[in-house]
């Protein structure tokens, strides 16, 4: 009996969610289901020049340069240590806050994003220094590994995000408009972090004993020395970025060879570093690509068979207003940030999402930074909680993992607060973006 081209299409949607909870890689699961149902619908000739045309058109596409030359902008940085001195010029300006240490980690975090674009590598590093740190302080366990965990998840919102570039080139939006729609969020979620911890902090100082350090003023100014590295990149790559000088695919190359050459400079970089800083670069820049690969080809296999149709009129039924559609399709998100990873559900739902959002003449730019924000709480929230796992790693058995879950907890609300005004007034990302355009 032959299938319906819809019913193809929902048993492709079953196989895919059953593939993705037997763990079997994104990238394998969407190109594998992908590839099977276009040849249920369209035969053997069809399917190899499928094959043969969408991989090479979509990995052609220039502004995907971008991507691996952020990336390697982020690992010179981190592996030649050139953010080394953020958290210590944080912690000297505000380690007399009540939680300053753990506010300290929140702004070094926020600075980390402007050069790597990468949550894991934005955790990763400050983990590293900031997370012993806190405990040496004789901070709360929670507080101390939450704020590391949550704070690195700024990544994904400050420019240059990873995220956003994938986002922008798959619906064919403006990078530059995203990442400047994306920079007062950024900065909210850092203030509103920060208001929390100090608050908490303040009304319970047993989870933040104050931290006495006998800095003069000078020292401090002194501390912020330190830190010109990464404030050369940042003028450099999005001074040049905003003003027009050039484009964003542009600024990922100016961004990796301005680090390189800092690098250089303050004697930081070798054959080893560099070495190990081009090969991860490599690795995640293929893992990107192989999902974004199987995207398109689960966006072709949905288009013939229908499917995409049918769930775009289901969420976007008339009997709902535009806010409750924007409801239902952040609780789609938020239910995927527990099981997948952020990369494989913004190229598993947006072929979905895509014509909901024309029907709906919902603006691009405002909903893929909201988008960026939910996929942000996805990297702190149990069971893959992908910062969780990070910094799990750094502490080893010193922190059980329910723990750190446990101090990311406030973090979460902070955000579905931040989400909530961007909801309401969608202004505070639209207006840089249309204030930059002129």
């Amino acid at each position: 009996m032959e299938l319906a081209n819809e019913t193809i299409g929902f048993i492709g949607i079953a196989a895919l969610l059953a593939l993705i909870f037997l763990r079997i890689p994104i990238g394998v699961a969407l190109c594998s289901v992908a590839v099977i149902g276009i040849y249920a619908i369209l035969g053997e000739r069809a399917t190899l020049g499928i094959l043969a045309q969408i991989p090479y058109d979509f990995t052609a596409h220039w502004t995907l340069s971008s991507i691996p030359m952020f990336l390697l902008m982020g690992y010179f940085c981190f592996h030649a240590g050139l953010t080394s001195g953020l958290f210590r010029m944080a912690r000297l300006w505000l380690s007399w806050l009540p939680g300053g240490l753990s506010v300290a980690s929140i702004y070094g975090s926020a600075l980390f994003a402007a050069v790597t674009g990468s949550s894991l590598a934005c955790t990763a590093a400050m983990g590293r220094i900031a997370v012993p740190e806190m405990l040496k302080a004789n901070y709360d366990k929670g507080l101390a590994t939450g704020t590391i965990a949550a704070a690195g998840t700024i990544g994904s919102m400050i420019p240059p995000s990873i995220l956003l570039i994938i986002y922008g080139i798959f619906v064919e939006e403006s990078i530059s408009k995203l990442f400047m729609g994306a920079l007062i969020p950024g900065i909210m979620t850092a203030v509103f972090y920060s208001v929390m911890v100090i608050t908490r902090a303040w009304l319970n100082p047993s989870l933040a004993p104050r931290v006495v350090e006998n800095v003069t003023f000078l020292e401090r100014i002194y501390a912020i020395k330190d830190t010109w590295p990464v404030v050369a990149l940042i003028v450099g790559v999005f001074g040049g970025l905003f003003s027009g000088l050039f484009t964003p695919t542009e600024a990922g190359a100016v961004g990796a060879a301005l680090s390189l050459v800092i690098a250089l400079i303050k004697r930081a970089m070798h054959w080893n570093i560099f070495k190990l800083a081009v090969s991860e670069t490599l690795r995640t820049t293929a893992s990107i690509f192989l999902i974004a690969i199987g995207a398109q080809l689960l966006t072709r296999f949905f288009a013939l068979s229908g499917t995409t149709t049918i769930v775009a009129e289901l969420i976007a039924s008339p009997e709902y207003s535009q806010l409750q559609v924007i409801l239902i399709i952040s609780a789609i998100l938020v239910l995927l940030g527990m099981l997948l990873d952020p990369i494989g559900i913004m190229l598993l739902t947006i072929p979905i999402l895509l014509p909901v959002l024309e029907a709906r003449d919902i603006n691009f730019i405002w909903f893929g930074v909201l988008m960026a924000k939910f996929l942000e709480i996805g990297f702190i929230t149990p069971p893959v909680g992908l910062n969780v796992f990070v910094v799990k790693g750094i502490v080893g058995d010193a922190v059980p993992i329910h723990k750190i879950f446990q101090g990311v907890f406030w973090f979460v609300v902070m955000d579905f607060i931040v989400i909530t005004l961007l909801i309401a007034f969608p202004e505070i990302i639209l207006w840089l973006p249309a204030f930059v355009g002129g």
